[in-house]
């Protein structure tokens, strides 16, 4: 199945949870002058207009970016900040609009290819995968022209295991499918555990929806009794989990994180709770297993 369209989506609050831990673990992998490695392998387009259709249909944006930056403009105005790593964040957002035009207002949101390319730098590698034959032909002409960039129209997951190890020997590899198709959720175990087995030094991102929490109580189950070490999990949500349909919550696992990132997470996840979900926004962080 290749129907799913992240610009229906964009800029909503697991995008913000998704694309902040990006920010930050490649701001923490760049601290040493050594290349590295970024695999995204469900890239998108990366880059999205939010005045387009896809976008407009569910307004996602206002449960997530759009909120902290209005949030952020009050804060100011008080003179006062957004903790840390939220301000990093936007300040990568609205550098996006600014080279796109929108200088003073939210238009454009960016995806995690472009994230990745901006904060990465000259000698570092980025490999890009994405199926969908829309999403890759648009991530093709967004990306064209950064000769640290290759983009494949193949299996992320197959060709994240290909690619391991990288010549760096440092790197990060995100892997955010769509769960269309509910074997991904076993897949994305297998896929982790192969990758590790060939560079276990790496950083892997997984981003998973809550939609149903038996699949993520599954998922996590597997990963502890994988024997992978180091692992550590977030999520965030607008409310507690429901039998109804759709994400309430979504979550990053990471294996070997940044060792900033849970005392980051600590102070920022009960902060994005409270402003995007209000009273029944929801947080959670779990050591699943210990280096």
């Amino acid at each position: 199945m290749l129907s799913y369209l992240h610009s229906f989506h964009a800029g909503n609050f697991a995008d913000v949870l998704k694309h902040l831990c990006l920010v930050h673990t490649l701001d923490y992998l760049t601290q040493k002058p050594a290349p590295i490695f970024y695999m995204d392998t469900h890239s998108g387009p990366g880059s999205f207009k939010l005045d387009q259709q896809e976008a407009q249909k569910n307004r996602e944006y206002e449960n997530g970016i759009a909120p902290l930056m209005t949030l952020q403009t009050a804060l100011q105005a008080q003179g006062t900040q957004l903790p840390e790593a939220v301000q990093r964040y936007l300040e990568v957002v609205q550098e996006f609009n600014r080279l796109n035009g929108a200088t003073d207002s939210l238009a454009f949101y960016p995806g995690s290819p472009w994230i990745a390319s901006h904060v990465l730098r000259e000698d570092d590698r980025l490999s890009l995968c994405e199926l969908h034959p829309r999403e890759q032909t648009t991530l093709t002409q967004n990306v064209k022209g950064d000769r640290r960039i290759k983009v494949f129209n193949q299996d992320g997951f197959q060709t994240a295991i290909g690619a391991m190890p990288p010549r760096e020997r440092r790197g990060l590899v995100l892997i955010d499918p769509p769960y269309e198709v509910k074997t991904d959720y076993d897949r994305v175990v297998e896929v982790l555990h192969a990758c590790h087995k060939r560079f276990a030094t790496g950083t892997y991102a997984l981003w998973y929806p809550v939609v149903n929490r038996g699949q993520i109580n599954q998922l996590v189950k597997k990963l502890k009794a994988s024997g992978v070490r180091n692992i550590q999990l977030f999520e965030l949500g607008l409310q507690a989990d429901t039998t109804e349909r759709g994400m309430t919550s979504s979550g990053m696992i990471f294996i070997n994180p940044p060792w900033t990132l849970w005392n980051t997470l600590q102070t920022t996840l009960p902060f994005l709770a409270q402003h995007l979900g209000g009273k029944n926004g929801v947080y959670r962080l779990e050591q699943l297993a210990a280096e």
